[in-house]
């Protein structure tokens, strides 16, 4: 199974800061990786580098076959698809939903004097439905709810069929009902033969769709563990990813995350079953 990125001792530097420290990491073709990890863990920049828009201070990337520093950027970002906040901040909130996911097709947001064709239109329309928001197509965009724009933004980073697809925060902001449609959507995709490979960005374990493979786990720039999701999201790894005895449960495919009891809480909730908590 060939490589879809390999990061080889990958560090970032800023003034006064390591953002990304000594990181190497290998995702093949058909994987579904989450990466977890607290705020300033350098998730985001993580992703800036594999979706092509940040070079590193030190260290070989190879993304889609190509060299990093040895290829086109703007050809190369044209097979990746890459949703987060920033993106959403650049479209314009006059713009349709119809047409946010259209522009896609030539790499712009906001819609000018691009010529589309009929193919265009037509993926346009095939990825709003399979998305649930054709209904929507009408809408600017700065009508929609936060799980709404969530939706428009994956379909429209899907709209040039890429080859990978960069997940940051997808569920950041949804309420209950929202963030669970999405996860039984992204489950979907992460389930479908012909989808690409995927690499979501999370704080929370409990954001995990059923069907991801991997885990990615990160602290102060460097990985703390990574490997298949069963063997590798632990509640020791999650302990050191965070910085909290954590107890993690697992049912059904998905998990669930808190602090651990400690002390006399602890003492109390094995011979009560109590969670020790105050009311």
């Amino acid at each position: 199974m060939s490589a879809a990125f390999e990061l080889s001792n990958v560090s970032v530097v800023r003034p006064g800061k390591m953002l990304l420290d000594d990181v190497s990491w290998t995702v093949a073709e058909g994987e579904r990786w989450v990466v977890l990890g607290p705020n300033g863990a350098g998730k985001t920049t993580l992703l800036q580098i594999i979706g092509a828009h940040l070079h590193p201070t030190t260290g070989k990337v190879r993304i889609l076959g190509e060299k990093l520093g040895k290829v086109v950027v703007a050809e190369l970002r044209t097979r990746i698809g890459h949703t987060s906040t920033k993106i959403a901040d650049r479209i314009p909130p006059a713009e349709s939903v119809r047409d946010t996911v259209l522009s896609a097709a030539y790499a712009v947001t906001g819609r000018w004097q691009e010529e589309y064709d009929e193919q265009d239109h037509l993926r346009a329309k095939q990825i709003m439905g399979e998305w649930g928001i054709a209904g929507l197509a009408g809408r600017t965009f700065g009508t929609l709810s936060e799980g709404e724009r969530k939706r428009v933004l994956i379909a429209r980073a899907l709209m040039t069929d890429p080859e990978l697809l960069l997940l940051d925060e997808p569920g950041a902001g949804l309420d209950l009902g929202a963030r669970e449609d999405l996860l039984a959507s992204l489950e979907m995709l992460s389930n479908a033969d012909d989808s690409p490979v995927l690499v979501m960005v999370s704080h929370h374990v409990e954001e995990i769709p059923v069907g991801f493979t991997h885990v990615l786990m990160m602290r102060d720039g460097r990985v703390v563990a990574q490997g298949p999701l069963a063997s590798t999201l632990t509640a020791d790894n999650l302990g050191a990813t965070f910085g909290q005895r954590i107890q993690l449960d697992h049912d059904g495919g998905r998990y669930a995350a808190r602090r651990a009891a400690y002390g006399r809480r602890a003492d109390r909730s094995r011979v009560t079953g109590d969670s020790g908590e105050s009311t």
